[in-house]
């Protein structure tokens, strides 16, 4: 099986910058992980969302898109679980 590739959305960055180095590390390892498996144990459907999933690093939550048929992981934004889903 080929590996997913990954897209980020331009926002992701900044949200990632605003991160302690630590968690900002660990998101990007878990992100990283995305490519091969693209729905790990723990991930979740976004309500609402179509093919839209969230994962759990710590006190954040990584919001991500996936396509099956392109086989692209796309990441939407990295935030702190209070601020994720507004």
């Amino acid at each position: 099986m080929e590996p997913y590739s990954l897209r980020f959305k331009s926002s992701v960055e900044k949200d990632l910058r605003r991160l302690p180095a630590k968690s900002r590390s660990r998101c990007l390892e878990r992100i990283a992980e995305l490519r091969l498996t693209p729905r790990p144990v723990g991930v979740r459907p976004v309500v609402g969302g179509e093919r839209t999933y969230r994962l759990r690093v710590g006190v954040h939550r990584v919001i991500y898109q996936v396509d099956d048929v392109a086989q692209v992981v796309s990441v939407v934004y990295v935030r702190h679980r209070k601020d994720a889903y507004r």
